[in-house]
């Protein structure tokens, strides 16, 4: 049974704080953005986890093996480089989403993320070790199907992005859905699924439905494991026996 320890990341007072004292640039906006997240992803990533930058101003982590302690640091970390602060929330569930949506309940209750006197707000709970399991995480690593052959070289770039965007909403959508799981894309024709402990007819009913809804072809392969960075390799594996074999589901246990 999987059990996911989630971390809500969000910057605090973000909104106003883009307009004041007046608009800022949009490309130092995005500069700032884009260097929080890479700096975040090493900091969780240097402790076996893993950031979805999500909408940048809010990020999604998966942080099994990371205490509250762990987590003020790199909170502090943050307030020391950066002009914002950031507002962290954990919670551990068997599903993702109900650990996600804990997590966000329990930053709503500490005030808006517009609310000028919340500042560094860290609440939640971490898994302790004595209850770390070799199945606590499940992911997913889904790839398109010969993307390069049927976009890259053939079509136009913005037309390339939106087929692989198409595809990655409906996943998106329908593994939320029907499977309780959150995805994330992470860069070319690739997604990342954190998931609830469900097995390969899902994923193939997953891989069945995306073709059939966006005409999207995929692949995937799953691992599971204590942290989230050990069942994405073991996911990586997977996924490279389904580019061997020529399958669309293979797992790596």
């Amino acid at each position: 049974m999987t059990n996911t320890q989630v971390t809500l990341i969000q910057i605090d007072n973000y909104g106003p704080w883009t307009v004041t004292p007046e608009p800022r640039r949009e490309v130092d906006l995005q500069t700032l953005q884009s260097r929080l997240y890479a700096d975040l992803s090493q900091l969780f990533g240097n402790r076996e986890g893993y950031v979805f930058f999500s909408r940048f101003d809010n990020m999604i982590a998966v942080t099994n093996g990371l205490d509250m302690d762990a987590h003020a640091l790199i909170q502090e970390s943050v307030g020391n480089r950066y002009p914002v602060t950031v507002s962290l929330s954990v919670a551990v569930d068997p599903n993702p989403v109900d650990a996600l949506g804990l997590a966000t309940s329990r930053l709503q209750d500490a005030g808006s993320a517009q609310d000028r006197t919340r500042r560094e707000i860290l609440r939640g709970e971490s898994l302790t070790e004595s209850m770390r399991t070799e199945d606590d995480v499940q992911i997913a690593h889904f790839d398109v199907n010969d993307a390069t052959d049927r976009y890259t070289d053939k079509l136009n770039e913005f037309d390339t992005f939106i087929h692989i965007e198409q595809g990655y909403a409906e996943l998106m959508r329908y593994m939320r859905m029907a499977h309780d799981s959150l995805s994330f894309f992470v860069g070319g024709d690739n997604v990342i699924s954190v998931c609830s402990s469900i097995g390969r007819s899902e994923y193939a009913d997953a891989v069945e439905h995306v073709q059939d809804a966006v005409g999207v072809d995929l692949k995937v392969g799953v691992g599971r494991n204590r942290s989230v960075q050990a069942a994405g390799m073991m996911a990586k594996h997977a996924l490279e026996q389904c580019r061997e074999d020529e399958t669309a589901v293979e797992l790596g246990w």
